[in-house]
Formats: C-alpha cells, sequence, structure tokens
C-alpha cells in the first residue's frame, strides 16, 4: 500500500508541475483533464501526507520511550496511545480511498417512483415521495425534470418518472431503490385508523451512448396521443412516444413534451438507462449470492424503509437507523440519511476487501 502511495504522490507533484506550465495552460483540453486528475488525487495525498507525519511521531515517541526521566517515559507512553489509534484510523481510510470508484457515481439518475400497495393513500404517498427527493435535489442545485407522469384521481401519482441533472446525484440517490412503506391514518378514514401502503423507487444511472450500442433495427417507435393535463396542443396531436427494445422487452414512454422529437429523445434515455440498469443488476445478483448484505446492489425484492407518521418515525431497516424528525425528512431534509447509508456501504467493502 505504502509503494502505491507514493507513486501516487509522485504524479500529484508532477501534475502540480503541469498545472503551473504555460503550454498546458493554453490547451484547456489539456488543462482541465490534469485539473480533474488533481483534484481526484488530492485527498489521498493530503491523508497519506498526514499518515506520515503520524508514523515520524510515533518513531519520536518510541525513542523518548528510553529517556531515563520517568515522567519523559510516561508522557510517551500516553503519546503512542493516541498516534497509534490516529494511525489506524488514518489506515483505514487510506485503504478505502484506495478502492475502485464506482464509475456511475457522477452519473445523472432517472428516478422511477410507482404506486403498490394501498390504492389511493399508495399514490398520494408517491406524489409526497417524489415531492421530498425533488426538494432534495434542488437543496444540492440540481434540476429536476419530469419526463412521465400519471396521476391517480386523488391526486397523486400511479408513477412519475424524471431526470434528475447534478454531479454526483447518483450517488446519494443510488440506495433508494427498494419498498418503502408508510404508516399513516388516510385523509379519508373516518375512523381513524393506520393504515400501511407501500411505493416502489428505482433509482437508474443515466446510460452515455458509449457505454451501450443499441442496434436501430431493435427497436420499436410508436407515436400516440397524449393523455392527462398539459393543455389543448399536447392532447390533440400525436406527440406522445412509446420505445420498445424487441430482444428484452424493455419499454419507456415520454408524453411531457409538447414535441414528437423531444419526446423520443427523452424515451430513449430511459430506455437506455432501463437496459444498463437490467444488465448491471443481473452481475450484481450474480456477487449478491456470495454476499449477504444488500445495501449497496439495488436490489428491489424486499422493504427497505418504513415512514410512520403517527409516530414521527422514519426507519431505514438495512442498516437499523431510525429518526424521530419525519416532518424535515419529508420536506428533503434527507441528506443523513444518505451520509449513513454510505458509511455503511463503504465500510462494508472495506470488510470485503480484507
Amino acid at each position: 500500500m505504502i509503494t502505491k502511495l507514493k507513486g501516487i504522490e509522485e504524479r500529484f507533484i508532477k501534475l502540480e508541475q503541469l498545472l503551473s506550465d504555460p503550454a498546458v495552460m493554453g490547451d484547456q483540453t489539456k488543462y482541465q483533464k490534469y485539473l480533474k486528475e488533481h483534484g481526484e488525487l488530492n485527498k489521498i495525498v493530503a491523508t497519506f501526507r498526514e499518515y506520515q507525519d503520524v508514523y515520524q511521531q510515533i518513531a519520536d515517541a518510541k525513542e523518548m520511550l528510553k529517556d531515563s526521566d520517568a515522567d519523559i517515559r510516561e508522557m510517551a507512553r500516553d503519546e503512542l496511545d493516541l498516534l497509534e489509534e490516529k494511525q489506524d484510523a488514518l489506515t483505514s481510510s487510506l485503504k478505502f480511498l484506495l478502492m475502485p470508484k464506482d464509475p456511475r457515481d457522477d452519473k445523472n439518475v432517472i428516478l422511477e417512483i410507482r404506486a403498490g400497495t394501498g390504492g389511493e393513500e399508495a399514490g398520494l404517498f408517491a406524489a409526497d415521495l417524489f415531492r421530498m427527493y425533488s426538494r432534495y435535489a434542488e437543496s444540492r442545485q440540481w434540476v429536476v425534470e419530469v419526463i412521465e407522469s400519471s396521476e391517480s384521481s386523488a391526486g397523486g401519482f400511479k408513477e412519475v418518472v424524471a431526470m434528475i441533472r447534478g454531479k454526483g446525484a447518483f450517488s446519494s440517490f443510488k440506495f433508494e431503490s427498494g419498498i418503502h412503506r408508510v404508516q399513516r391514518v388516510p385523509e379519508t378514514e373516518a375512523q381513524g385508523r393506520v393504515h400501511t401502503s407501500a411505493v416502489t423507487v428505482a433509482v437508474l444511472p443515466e446510460a452515455e451512448d458509449v457505454e451501450l450500442d443499441i442496434n436501430p433495427s431493435e427497436i420499436k417507435v410508436d407515436v400516440f396521443r397524449s393523455s392527462g393535463p398539459g393543455g389543448q396542443s399536447v392532447n390533440t396531436t400525436d406527440s406522445a412516444v412509446r420505445v420498445t427494445h424487441l430482444p428484452t422487452g424493455i419499454v419507456a414512454t415520454c408524453q411531457d413534451e409538447k414535441s414528437q422529437i423531444k419526446n423520443k429523445i427523452q424515451a430513449m434515455k430511459v430506455l437506455k438507462a432501463r437496459i444498463l440498469d437490467a444488465m448491471v443488476r443481473e452481475q450484481e445478483e450474480k456477487r449478491a449470492a456470495q454476499r449477504k448484505d444488500q445495501v449497496g446492489s439495488g436490489d428491489r425484492s424486499g422493504r427497505i424503509r418504513t415512514y410512520n407518521y403517527p409516530q414521527g418515525r422514519m426507519t431505514d431497516h438495512r442498516i437499523g437507523l431510525t429518526l424521530y424528525r419525519l416532518d424535515t425528512i419529508m420536506a428533503g431534509d434527507i441528506q443523513e440519511i444518505v451520509d449513513e447509508l454510505k458509511t455503511h456501504y463503504q465500510a462494508q467493502l472495506l470488510k470485503e476487501s480484507h
């Protein structure tokens, strides 16, 4: 590990020289490439330098243990305990930083929310979840674009599909896939009884053309008249588009734009993301057979979270996290949950790498 870290530090120093080179500064493509690499290595090098400093302090403290003065020896022992704890923590940090990064982390996200069991109440909660995620995304200065939606009669969503654009969007949303359960008293419930409903959430990284080459002959495109709200021009022209990938049977629809061309572009984005996700999940399911923990696999088979309104409680069942501030969570304040899930997943990766 130390040899690898020394190599990274040498590359970091070389990048600093390149970034101050007038020839590189005059070539924006090169400059941006080196700047990005420098930024990626910065934290590793800073942590490694701190580790080296602590290593030297440990060596100095061990020398002090040989001192003839008993007070100095006692002080050195106390200092050594603290330094060795710090060294262990830095070693863990470096092991994590050297792990291969998920290449999908910086991608845009296609978020799919569908009402499950619970009828109209499930549809209303689907709308609540979409609002929660939208507010969280907006707090991160990410852009939310609705691609497809189907409203329920009570004003909720049977389903809603949206694109969330922003650097690091997938890294924050990727643990949201699964069944979200809500326990609350519906507005239509005269007896005040608590009902349990469920909503499914799927999070897909946006697929880029270079990742997935789809043969046009394998795509069937249907156009049809949009339904639901949207104004006269939406409902009276064949602007909605449905695309089907014939080999897999995977389908995507977009009817949110007035332009048929724009709808086709958006539908193709969703289709590619769904095909790529199916391929990734097939690979992950093979790996999952060898692992007990499913947090990082995007597994959608089980209940991942419960939102209990009478108790003002949110529980994430995968990591045993319970928070009694449901009002702020539903208002989009979910960063603590995102951070806890990331930390848990990182710990699992470290454990598996040993």
